[in-house]
């Protein structure tokens, strides 16, 4: 595990640095609608965008408003400070408004020498889906003219490749959670998580097989009180699930665009005759990222939520939020009351994006566990 967490120290790893000086292209992105795969192609490597150990946004907070989310000041602090200038591009999403305004001042502050705005429909029908794959058209032209990188169908059929051997491992290691024992905790698998999406995916793959084969040695990891399912906002620091674990609630499953479920799912592509990857990369984008920002998508978020606690034997739902997620904070108020009347017990948590407030969030998940007779 130190290996993992020495990884998410910095807002760029060794790992990063190792694979740039090698002559490799690091693009940072901070939403899952921009497939993973798509920035592995060629020499490029994507590098998910996160600020830990932040400690405050003075200088964020001059140029955004108190209620912006604390995930987007971060970003801006850290950019403003140098802290990402081993990046060699970076690509938006406009999700939400918060996001829109961190990218309208860095073209402002700190203008980055690659940056470009994926464009993500609202809706999923066959026009949309055109769109998209019309979005990343756009992108893989202006990767290839900017950076000289093959960006060409043969190129990211074999980034996809890699990108599915890659999830099926972290799949793998995510099904160690479901049996009644499991054999690694929900801290473990989201301190592993993250460091894979921070780190070039080759370059942690060998590390992350080590613990693969440690962790099936394993007889189990001892008694806990309830298992528990976390979704919510994007979720970088593993320190809020170690509180929960501390009180006795295995996360055993979780839903956020940064977890397993669905993020790690395969790419299907091959399958047809002249299947276009650019279009298989943008209906993936669209199966596997359960946003709010999607019109009509609600009942499938649901719905998935639900099959995942019958899957993993769920006994409690946590749904996490950072503070002024306009998103998240409309749709957890139908979520909570949908899920109770599934019978499900649910906490709604919200939360800053830099871990604070220890001792209150233990009470408060004691307390729901408590409330389920665990």
């Amino acid at each position: 595990m130190k290996v993992f967490q020495d990884l998410l120290e910095t807002p760029l790893n060794y790992l990063v640095e190792q694979a740039a000086a090698d002559g490799r292209i690091p693009i940072g992105y901070s939403c899952s609608f921009v497939p993973e795969a798509f920035l592995m192609a060629d020499k490029l490597f994507p590098v998910r965008l996160h600020a830990p150990g932040v400690a405050g946004t003075e200088i964020a907070d001059i140029y955004l408003s108190n209620f912006i989310c604390t995930y987007t000041r971060s970003l801006l602090e850290f950019a403003v400070d140098d802290r990402f200038d081993l990046l060699k591009g970076w690509v938006f999403v406009p999700s939400c408004v918060h996001m829109q305004r961190l990218y309208d001042n860095l073209e402002y502050l700190k203008k980055p020498a690659f940056s470009h705005i994926l464009d993500v429909p609202r809706k999923v029908t066959a026009a949309t889906l055109a769109w998209q794959t019309e979005e990343l058209q756009a992108l893989a032209d202006k990767l290839a003219s900017h950076f000289g990188v093959d960006m060409s169908h043969d190129s990211l059929n074999a980034a996809i490749a890699q990108w599915n051997r890659f999830a099926a491992v972290i799949q793998a290691i995510g099904e160690l959670r479901k049996p009644p024992d499991p054999l690694i905790t929900g801290t473990e698998f989201h301190r592993l998580l993250m460091a894979a999406l921070v780190s070039p995916k080759d370059l942690i793959l060998p590390k992350i097989l080590d613990f693969k084969k440690e962790i099936e040695k394993r007889d189990g990891i001892g008694k806990f009180r309830a298992r528990l399912m976390v979704t919510g906002s994007h979720l970088h620091d593993p320190e809020l699930i170690r509180v929960m674990e501390s009180q006795g609630g295995l996360v055993a499953a979780d839903l956020f665009c940064t977890g397993s479920i669905p993020g790690f799912m395969p790419v299907e592509i091959g399958m047809k005759t002249n299947s276009d990857p650019i279009r298989a990369l943008a209906e993936h984008a669209f199966k596997k990222t359960l946003c709010p920002r999607m019109m009509e998508d609600f009942d499938r978020r649901l719905k998935t939520i639900i099959d995942t606690v019958r899957e993993y034997r769920i006994d409690g739902v946590v749904i996490e939020i950072i503070k002024f997620c306009d998103l998240w904070g409309v749709d957890s108020m139908p979520m909570v009351a949908a899920l109770r009347k599934e019978g499900i017990p649910v906490l709604k948590l919200e939360r800053e994006y830099a871990p604070g407030g220890e001792g209150q969030l233990r009470t408060r998940i004691q307390a729901f566990i408590e409330s389920m007779g665990k």
